[in-house]
């Protein structure tokens, strides 16, 4: 999990769709029913949260143990 994110992200095979979204939303992970990962991005918030979040939602799906992310942020399973 220490690689370069866009690495990790293609050695996984996850797909990044960015769109347009309200503030308070970092980002969203899918399972897709073959288990392939669908990342969401939400355009224009900065690089250092995506890099965050998009490494919390990798480990999350991969069921890596991390650390906990820092406040304000969090993970939710729906």
């Amino acid at each position: 999990m220490d690689a370069p994110l866009e690495a990790l992200l293609a050695e996984f095979e996850v797909t990044v769709s960015v769109l347009e979204a309200d503030a308070g939303f970092t980002g969203g992970a899918y399972v897709r029913s073959d288990g392939s990962l669908l990342f969401v991005r939400p355009a224009g918030r900065p690089d250092v949260e995506w890099e965050l979040t998009a490494r919390a939602m990798l480990g999350a799906a991969l069921r890596v143990p991390l650390p906990p992310l820092p406040e304000p942020y969090r993970l939710t399973e729906l």
